[in-house]
């Protein structure tokens, strides 16, 4: 996977890489990341949707989104942001509730990495589980294809908004 060689942390039995580029800067990405009102536009892989997000955006703060299926169920994900450093690194966990508080089914911590390359912006988006269970599951569930997918309606959706 690309991207994993840079990175010292990596553990290729427990992780899920995805990396990809834009032409947009990544202050526009790191905006529609942190902000609940750009990610209902397009957080969530069509047809679901994200009909609910709260992000509190410091360490310890609520990461939380809300995702329903085209049936019509709904899918609370709540976590805690554990790293902010604007334009630059945003990391939060489902292992922790907002104010560090332990969770009781931990999934993973997701890294994202917007790093300010000529002509735009390099996305990397690490998923962090705590056993190679986890790790299956989440590869299972198409990490690449769906956080692929997100990332593309990202693009579109800044790109739209933008006019």
């Amino acid at each position: 996977m690309a991207g994993t060689d840079a990175d010292p942390h990596f553990n290729p039995e427990l992780d899920l890489v995805l990396e990809r580029t834009t032409d947009l800067p990544r202050e526009l990405l790191w905006e529609a990341w942190t902000t609940p009102e750009h990610m209902v536009h397009w957080f969530t892989p069509d047809p679901w949707k994200t009909v609910e997000c709260e992000i509190d955006l410091r360490p310890g703060g609520t990461f939380r989104s809300v995702m329903q299926s085209p049936e019509g169920e709904r899918f609370d994900n709540a976590g805690c942001i554990l790293e902010v450093v604007p334009n630059e690194r945003l990391v939060w966990t489902d292992a922790l509730l907002p104010g560090y508080r332990p969770a009781p089914n931990p999934f993973f911590t997701a890294v994202l990495t917007f790093e300010e390359i000529e002509g735009g912006t390099r996305y990397v988006a690490r998923a962090i589980h705590g056993n190679a269970p986890n790790r299956e599951k989440h590869l299972s569930m198409g990490f690449e294809s769906g956080w692929g997918t997100v990332f593309n309606q990202l693009v579109a959706y800044l790109k739209n908004q933008r006019g």
